[in-house]
């Protein structure tokens, strides 16, 4: 089993080649591979800087579904979505992660636990809804290291409106936000960060 998984990624990866004038092969950071749209055929999720990203530190989000050749589409293409620090010499603590998520989805993780005194942990959770990428759940936490009292954690489920923050239940509304869209203060605003 170890080895299929191993063969279809390093088989999808050389597939991503071919996009390679749309982001360069050197700049991707992390990848996933799922059946996104459930096809029952393995599509590819990407973290990758892009070049003319308006910062260093901001990630782009790429998803790739087989067409019906079997050959890898772009579907959906979101710069500078994921904040973190990607260089070699770069702080433990502040790196990125893209990883298949249950049956169809995929989590992107993004974090600083390592500078200054406000650390956090934030996921984003996509699924695919209506042929588009939609943000399913945020999941954010976060903590002071010099106040003890100072922290919290919000989880808050964008498909059905389901929000806990601090580990109570709190009225939201569902919300339909593609990736494209979504912007880290819209997760803030709605846990009331």
């Amino acid at each position: 089993m170890i080895k299929f998984v191993l063969t279809a990624g390093l088989a999808l990866l050389s597939a991503f080649t071919a996009h390679a004038d749309e982001i360069g092969v050197s700049r991707i950071v992390d990848a996933a591979i799922g059946d996104w749209n459930g096809d029952g055929k393995p599509d590819l999720a990407l973290l990758a800087e892009a070049p003319g990203e308006a910062a260093d530190d901001q990630l782009g989000v790429y998803i790739y579904l087989r067409d019906d050749h079997d050959l890898l589409r772009l579907a959906t293409s979101a710069p500078g979505k994921i904040w973190g620090t990607t260089v070699a010499e770069g702080i433990y603590g502040q790196e990125p992660s893209i990883k298949a998520a249950g049956k169809s989805s995929i989590a992107i993780h993004s974090q600083n636990s390592a500078i200054g005194r406000d650390r956090w942990e934030q996921t984003l959770t996509l699924a695919y809804r209506n042929n588009q990428f939609v943000v399913a759940g945020y999941t954010y936490t976060h903590y002071d290291t010099l106040d003890p009292d100072a922290g919290g954690s919000c989880d808050y489920n964008a498909l059905t409106g389901k929000l806990q923050r601090d580990g109570k239940d709190v009225k939201a509304e569902a919300r339909t936000i593609t990736i494209a869209d979504w912007k880290d203060e819209t997760g803030q605003s709605i846990c009331g960060n």
